[in-house]
């Protein structure tokens, strides 16, 4: 068992452990510890991914789950690089991603050409996914903006993305809609702030008990990494944006530029 710093993916995969438990042996944790002849405390470290079991450990606690061989060599192979600062999934893997966005105090995010998926409509992720062929993201992780006590959320958007036309002028009047009813969290980078075109898109989440750590993601893989550098960069780009981003009003009413002259009532009735 070697105590480290726990990661996206560390939390993942102890949650992994934690359901086979529940789903599989019908103990508590502090009867499984007993069960295995652990101290209590290191069945829920695992379960959080607070510490890296050792392999023995790992088989001790998947053959009390009643997991076979196969099952265990599947598993430690992922668990091989859990704690690694630096992480890379399969574009259409979601889980650790979900996991990240519920357990998040604070999400400051930046996207350059589309909405972010926070935020968008069930039209426009189609939309997306047409233009991208990416798979369409489950649009119930924005359960976790309605939460109450839910994480401080910012969205940078440049006004390219406000440009982009995707689908027809309904899915976007409901998009320019949506975001209006959001404008509160949503900050537009004008389209004269030319440099901010060039950076990366990236999302920034903090934790109460949980090194930050920052999220990019393209067609090719999500990548997760933890390490300082890549948080201190994260952090310079976001104070570029706050500079260069027009305020809640200002955005705001670049929203309103780009929905047109469609009533208020639509506001209200899509709301």
């Amino acid at each position: 068992m070697t105590v480290t710093t726990s990661t996206a993916y560390s939390r993942d995969m102890g949650d992994e452990l934690r359901r086979l438990r529940q789903r599989f042996t019908g103990l508590r944790g502090r009867a499984m510890a007993l069960q295995l002849g652990w101290d209590p405390s290191k069945v829920s470290n695992l379960e959080h991914g607070k510490i890296k079991g050792t392999d023995i450990d790992l088989a001790q606690y998947l053959t009390v789950c009643g997991k076979d061989i196969d099952y265990f060599e599947d598993f430690l192979r992922r668990y091989h690089n859990a704690f690694d600062p630096y992480l890379a999934q399969a574009p259409d893997s979601l889980r650790t991603l979900e996991m990240t966005e519920a357990m998040a105090t604070g999400i400051t995010a930046y996207d350059v050409l589309t909405v972010n998926s926070l935020l968008r409509t069930p039209k426009y992720a189609r939309a997306v996914q047409a233009a991208t062929g990416q798979p369409i993201e489950d649009l119930d992780r924005q359960a976790v903006m309605r939460r109450p006590n839910g994480p401080k959320c910012v969205f940078y958007l440049h006004e390219l993305a406000l440009r982009m036309r995707l689908g027809d002028d309904q899915v976007m009047e409901e998009q320019f809609v949506w975001l209006l009813a959001n404008s509160s969290v949503v900050r537009i980078v004008p389209e004269e702030a030319a440099s901010a075109a060039f950076q990366s898109a990236c999302t920034l989440f903090e934790f109460e008990k949980a090194s930050p750590l920052v999220h990019v993601e393209s067609g090719l893989a999500r990548v997760f990494a933890q390490g300082e550098a890549a948080v201190e960069r994260s952090r310079k780009l976001f104070d570029l944006l706050e500079d260069v981003a027009l305020d809640e009003n200002q955005s705001r009413r670049k929203l309103a530029e780009y929905r047109g002259p469609t009533p208020l009532r639509a506001l209200v009735k899509t709301q």
